[in-house]
C-alpha cells in the first residue's frame, strides 16, 4: 500500500504517525488487537505476519531529510509504460502473511491509522506459493512457469550485508536498505504459444528445474562462453540471464510476487533490495532495457523506489532518527 501525505502533514506529525504505526506493528505481529480495534476478534491468528515500511525520495524532500548515496527516482527506460495508479507515493507499507484473512485485517488496521496523516495512492496485492506447498528454501515459479529468484545473495553472509544493507550516509538510513518495486505485466497469451525450447532460449534457463542452459542444476554458474557443435552460444546473446548478469558488485537481492487481476492482466510485483540503487540496480536495468528478448512478453506498468529504515526492537520507534 502506498500513501501520499496530506499537505498539512509535517515532520512532527510524521513522528506521531511513526509512534502509532510502531505500536500497531508490535501488536499485530504478536497476535494482539490494535488500540480501539473495531475487529479485535481477528487479531489472534497473525500467521507469520510481517510489516515493512518505506519512504520515497519525494517524502525525504518534503521533510528536508538527507538521502543516502544512490537513492533517488529511476531514470526513464524505453520499455516502461508506467501508470500513475501503480507508481510512486510518499509512504509504503508492505504487509505479508500466510493467511488472506490476517492480511485483510492487518492491512485495514494499518491503513486506518495512516489515513489521518496521508491519503491512499495505490494498493497492489501479490502472492507466492501457499504455506506448506513447497519445501523450505525452494525457489518459486512465476506465472510464466520460470523458476524466479535464483542466484540471490544469501541472508546472513558478508556478501548479503555488503550488497543489501546501507552502511554509510545519514545515521537514520544506516542498517536499512533501498527497494525498487516494479509491477511487470506479462503477455501470457503469446508466451504460451512458444515451444519449451524457445522459452528456455529467451530466459537462458531450463524450465524444468531452472538450471542454466548447458548445466544440470539451478545453482550451477552459467557459462556464457560455451558453444554447441555448430559454434552457436549455448546461452543466446539475447537471453534474459545474460543481460541481467551484471558485475559481481551490482548484484542485489530479488524477491518476486505474482499478481493477477482476473480477466485483465497478470504478472510480477518484482522487488529488488540493494545498498545503492544507482550503482547496483540502474546499470542492470539499463542492460535489460537495451537488449533483453524477454521484453517482448513483459511490460513494466508500475514503478517506485523506497528506502526501508532498519528494524526496531521493543521500546523503540520506527524511523525515530528520521522524524526526530
Amino acid at each position: 500500500m502506498a500513501f501520499d501525505i496530506s499537505p498539512s502533514t509535517n515532520k512532527a506529525d510524521l513522528a506521531k504517525w511513526a509512534e502509532l504505526i510502531t505500536d500497531d506493528i508490535e501488536r499485530l505481529t504478536s497476535g494482539k488487537p490494535v488500540l480501539a480495534d473495531p475487529s479485535a476478534e481477528f487479531a489472534g491468528t497473525p500467521a507469520r505476519l510481517t510489516v515493512t515500511v518505506g519512504f520515497s525520495p519525494a517524502l525525504l524532500r518534503k521533510i528536508g531529510a538527507e538521502s543516502p548515496a544512490g537513492f533517488g527516482q529511476l531514470p526513464s527506460f524505453k520499455i516502461d509504460r508506467l501508470k500513475p495508479e501503480y507508481s510512486d507515493g510518499d509512504i509504503l507499507i508492505q504487509v505479508s502473511t500466510d493467511d488472506p484473512i490476517a492480511l485483510f485485517y492487518a492491512s485495514r488496521a494499518l491503513s486506518r491509522d495512516t489515513e489521518s496523516f496521508a491519503k491512499p495512492r495505490w494498493v497492489q496485492q501479490g502472492f507466492s506459493n501457499a504455506a506448506g506447498v513447497t519445501r523450505t528454501g525452494q525457489t518459486q515459479r512465476n506465472l510464466m512457469g520460470q523458476v524466479d529468484g535464483t542466484d540471490n545473495p544469501v541472508p546472513g553472509t558478508a556478501q548479503f550485508d555488503r550488497q543489501v544493507w546501507i552502511s554509510a550516509g545519514p545515521a537514520w538510513a544506516i542498517g536499512g536498505t533501498q527497494l525498487v518495486l516494479r509491477r511487470i505485466q506479462m503477455n501470457l497469451d503469446t508466451w504460451d504459444r512458444l515451444s519449451t525450447d524457445s522459452k528456455e532460449g529467451v530466459i537462458g534457463r531450463k524450465l524444468s528445474n531452472g538450471a542454466p542452459l548447458g548445466k544440470q542444476n539451478e545453482t550451477d554458474i552459467p557459462d556464457f562462453e560455451a558453444e554447441d557443435e555448430n559454434g552457436i552460444k549455448v546461452i543466446p546473446p539475447y537471453a534474459h540471464i545474460r543481460k541481467a548478469a551484471g558485475k559481481p558488485e551490482q548484484q542485489f537481492f530479488r524477491r518476486p510476487f505474482n499478481y493477477e487481476v482476473p480477466g485483465e492482466e497478470a504478472g510480477l510485483l518484482w522487488t529488488a533490495y540493494c545498498a545503492n540503487v544507482e550503482d547496483q540496480y540502474v546499470p542492470i536495468q539499463t542492460a535489460l532495457d537495451e537488449g533483453d528478448l524477454l521484453n517482448l512478453w513483459t511490460t513494466p506498468v508500475g514503478s517506485s523506489v523506497w528506502i526501508l529504515p532498519k528494524g526496531f526492537k521493543q521500546g523503540q520507534v520506527l524511523a525515530a532518527e528520521l522524524f526526530g
